[in-house]
């Protein structure tokens, strides 16, 4: 009897199409296949078959079944389950999945076989390539280098059909970890942490470890015995590790390197297309034991995934904010659970949701209270900027300053963090008092001087830096207004001429390799002052660095948001955790004019347990996470009109129940992007409402026009 295959396709549809499958293609749940859509052949993948009933309407037949591996039944399960947790359509996570599958392969690579036939005159060079082919394989180039001969050589001896080229698909090497090499000596806090993790993963299936440890107390190398005690347990085990930037996966390879004596295999932006592919096949196929990668890294179709560790796992990189939208820690627990895998959530200052299922019992809590080795956590100090006032044009303070030549003296390095990228934050016309901003959007544009181009941040739109204001024209009337990183760099310069002052930025450094090049000229002592944004705050370990200087620390403060308070903390924390972490002290100076803030006196204090009780308490007030729940809905349109009706209907649409409200509808706080006015709806929910499903009513109850769009954000992390 033949058979119907449904189909899901990596598009934003509602759900998978049906398909004829035709005789002898024998398809199972998870084949990627070849499916005609109106003119257009796309790859999908089978969600479901059935026997075919009489009287249906003909079917499109499927064209092939794609000699690609299918996706394993629990990737295909987390990839619908992400989706109606998201209120998005299926399609959406599941071209994460296939981004891999999608991507070309890589190029065939030559080697030369042996033919058998001797050679017409046997020289003895010709008897050392001869020789040399004993178990080689490589391209001609490398045989001749390998026999110390000449490439003349390797072509006679092809010219005569001793040897024959020949393409073959690039050889994938993904080494199998070696778990007998000596690890790094383990304090007894560490001990005890490591001894814990494996006697959870010996326990076999889903558990929650939270890995709650002071900067600096060496969490990696306790989940590097995790990682270890799962490979020991199932040498076909794999293991998982998330990163939240791209520029700490080179250390943490290293680390992996170091303790394995194999490095894991990349996944994230900066890898090639056909590397990619590669991993996407090994992952599929069972033979890569390790990935350490960005949040999508979490899509790939693992066969036996026994362990997901998610390093900062309170980093906002975590939160994916366009396209299909989702947590990735949050993500990572439930695919823990479909995989029956352990999952271990690393940070130094936990994500209020984590600790909250920390204190309930929810996740085993493992806690590093002391660094590692003789390193001791540095001394916090604040400069109140009301009191020491800063001079016309600087941004750094009198006690700053003179921390910093006292450092350089002492032949250590300094951090100076601002999170804030380019020259100036704002650039207005001092003769009519423009504000400029990017076309169709109202976002400031944001100086840059290295590139001389006015950048926004939020679209990509830059412009060169106008010599008139374009609003009236005067000439050489625009004035930068407030520090970025590059005004800061140029500060430091002016400050101390003899000094090595290098700027870590998402605008300095590009991609993995350049991060790793920094990261390894500081750590060698090659720079003397770090000017740095987030980029610098987190996983890095600089040997001789003393002193974090904050330039403006109620920068975060400033957003209004939920988390502003939380996510403020955590910053700081992290970024005056690089100071000291070897055998010299270290210190850290925040510059404030909120020195009495709760945020800044837990800092200064190191008593995060203290905010972190304040401010869970306002949150459990306010029924807001971790004791309640947040979905935000986001509408825009170009047609204002269009909008403000739309919004009317959708808001009177809105299904009444119990422990929930809807607020709004209210304009964004960034009202115009890309040319689109945007309306926002925020609804709470008690913990016992499936807001999901919620959303999803809600949105069926109303059909935007073809000008209106809707974007849903479960748990929003953003609030502009």
């Amino acid at each position: 009897m033949s058979r119907i295959a449904s189909v899901l396709l990596p598009m934003p549809l509602p759900e998978a199409l049906d398909y004829a499958e035709p005789e002898g293609m024998e398809l199972q749940v998870g084949d990627q296949v070849a499916a005609p859509l109106g003119p257009r052949t796309l790859r999908g993948v089978v969600t479901a078959l059935r026997d075919a009933e009489g009287g249906n309407r003909p079917l499109k037949p499927l064209e092939a079944r794609l000699d690609d591996p299918p996706l394993p039944p629990a990737t295909l399960e987390f990839v619908q389950w992400a989706a109606r947790y998201a209120v998005d359509s299926p399609g959406q996570p599941l071209a994460i999945a296939l981004r891999g599958a999608r991507a070309p392969k890589a190029r065939p690579v030559k080697q030369l076989v042996a033919t058998g036939a001797a050679p017409a005159r046997l020289t003895p060079a010709r008897e050392k390539v001869m020789a040399a082919l004993a178990g080689f394989v490589g391209a001609p180039a490398d045989l001749a280098r390998q026999a110390e001969v000449s490439a003349g050589v390797i072509k006679g001896l092809i010219d005569e059909g001793v040897l024959d080229v020949r393409q073959i698909p690039a050889p994938v090497a993904f080494p199998t970890p070696d778990l007998t090499r000596p690890r790094a000596p383990l304090n007894p806090s560490q001990a005890a942490a490591a001894q814990a993790l494996s006697a959870m993963i010996a326990e076999g299936g889903f558990n929650v470890a939270l890995l709650d440890g002071v900067t600096g107390s060496g969490k990696t190398e306790v989940y590097l015995e995790a990682v270890a005690a799962v490979l020991a347990a199932d040498p076909t085990a794999q293991v998982l590790v998330l990163l939240p930037e791209i520029a700490l996966t080179q250390a943490v390879l290293s680390r992996f390197s170091e303790r394995f004596g194999a490095m894991p295999a990349e996944w994230h932006s900066g890898v090639a297309p056909p590397a990619r592919r590669r991993v996407w096949e090994a992952v599929a196929t069972g033979v890569c034991p390790i990935v350490v990668g960005a949040r999508s890294a979490l899509f790939l179709p693992f066969t036996n995934l026994k362990l997901i560790v998610v390093d900062e796992e309170h980093d906002t990189s975590f939160k994916q904010e366009e396209g299909f939208i989702y947590q990735a820690r949050d993500l990572a627990v439930v695919r823990g659970k479909m995989e029956a895998a352990a999952v271990v959530l690393a940070s130094a200052t936990p994500s209020l949701e984590s600790l909250r299922n920390a204190e309930t019992g929810r996740y085993r809590w493992l806690r590093l209270t002391d660094r590692h080795g003789a390193a001791v956590l540095p001394q916090i100090d604040l400069i109140d900027l009301r009191q020491t006032a800063l001079d016309t044009g600087r941004w750094l303070s009198a006690p700053l300053v003179e921390a910093v030549g006292e450092t350089l003296a002492r032949g250590e390095q300094a951090l100076l963090f601002l999170n804030r990228r380019g020259y100036a934050p704002l650039v207005l016309c001092r003769a009519c008092g423009e504000r400029l901003t990017a076309p169709d959007t109202d976002s400031w544009l944001v100086e840059h001087r290295y590139t001389g181009r006015l950048v926004c941040h939020l679209t990509g739109f830059s412009m060169a830096k106008p010599k008139a204001c374009p609003h009236c024209g005067a000439i050489d009337s625009l004035v930068s207004v407030g520090p970025g990183v590059e005004r800061v760099e140029e500060e430091a310069r002016a400050l101390f001429p003899d000094a090595r002052v290098a700027v870590f930025s998402s605008d300095t450094v590009f991609d993995a390799q350049a991060a790793r090049r920094l990261v390894e000229s500081m750590a060698a002592g090659e720079i003397d002052i770090l000017v740095a944004t987030q980029a610098a705050a987190k996983g890095h370990n600089f040997p001789n660095l003393t002193l974090v200087g904050v330039v403006d620390a109620d920068l975060g403060l400033k957003g209004g948001d939920l988390r502003a308070a939380e996510r403020t903390y955590q910053l700081l924390a992290q970024a005056t955790g690089r100071a000291g972490r070897h055998d010299r002290p270290g210190r850290a100076l925040v510059q404030t004019y909120a020195p009495d803030h709760a945020v800044m006196q837990a800092l200064a204090a190191q008593d995060r347990d203290a905010f972190v009780a304040a401010e869970m308490a306002e949150r459990e007030l306010a029924g807001l996470p971790p004791f309640g729940r947040l979905g935000a809905v986001i509408v825009s349109s170009e047609n204002p009109q269009a909008l403000e009706a739309f919004v009317r209907d959708m808001a009177a649409a809105a299904p009444n129940a119990e422990g929930l409200e809807v607020y709004g509808p209210a304009d964004a706080p960034l009202s115009l992007v890309r040319g689109r006015r945007r309306k926002r709806f925020l609804v709470r929910a008690d913990r016992t409402v499936d807001l999901s499903a919620y959303l999803a009513a809600w949105r069926a109850r109303v059909r935007p026009p073809g000008s209106v769009r809707v974007v849903i954000d479960v748990d929003p992390y953003s609030f502009l």
